[in-house]
């Protein structure tokens, strides 16, 4: 019961203090093997049909972060943080529907039944879905594991920002992104050099409703 406890209050003291941060100390790196846990972190995410459409590119190496900034529009993170961290939804995710549920299969969490029933209707749905209808799904998703991460880095002592600010076609093009990922956001990772600013929200009664929403 301690130990739970423990637990809920660190959770608390995570949510708490994370802030978008803008301002990092150059001089902390994060290894790939404490990169590839936080994002492994990460992506127990949830996401429509278990179909994880995210995919990341991490940008660790500091000449290609040099060469991020300009399409960032020079925001000073993109080159001091520790890596950037550009969250992508794949149009073609649910072509691992099959790979997915059969992991799951082998797991004993279902059926050979339930996972060919299931993988045939969600092979049917997209392959036939508007692509905008299936891009919203990601742009969901995507925020999901997004916001995950940047819990798990804080948890670990690090700092993020969620960056939309940046021209995405360039970012794609020099980076050589095909078409069929949708290039969602960037997040800095690394330490804060300077806390970030504190920020108000407002009142959850002014933004709830129960049961029929307040116009």
């Amino acid at each position: 019961m301690e130990k739970a406890t423990q637990q809920a209050v660190d959770f608390y003291t995570v949510l708490q203090e994370r802030r978008s941060v803008r301002h990092y100390d150059s001089s902390v790196k994060i290894s790939r093997d404490e990169l590839k846990e936080l994002l492994d972190e990460a992506i127990k995410a949830p996401s429509s049909s278990n179909l994880q459409p995210w995919r990341f590119l991490v940008i660790d190496d500091q000449s290609l972060k040099e060469k991020l900034l300009p399409i960032a529009f020079n925001q000073q993170q993109v080159v001091d943080a520790a890596a950037i961290v550009a969250v992508l939804g794949d149009m073609e995710g649910y072509k691992q529907a099959e790979s997915i549920y059969q992991d799951a299969v082998d797991a004993g969490f279902m059926t050979v039944e339930a996972k060919e029933t299931l993988v045939g209707n969600i092979n049917r749905r997209y392959a036939d879905r508007d692509p905008q209808v299936t891009k919203e799904i990601l742009l969901v998703d995507a925020g999901l594991v997004s916001m995950q991460l940047m819990l798990a880095a804080k948890a670990r002592g690090y700092d993020t920002v969620p960056m939309g600010g940046y021209n995405t076609e360039q970012f794609k093009q020099t980076f050589s992104i095909p078409d069929r990922y949708v290039s969602v956001m960037l997040i800095a990772i690394g330490k804060a050099s300077q806390p970030g600013h504190k920020t108000t929200r407002l009142p959850v009664d002014q933004i709830t409703s129960w049961n029929k929403l307040d116009q």
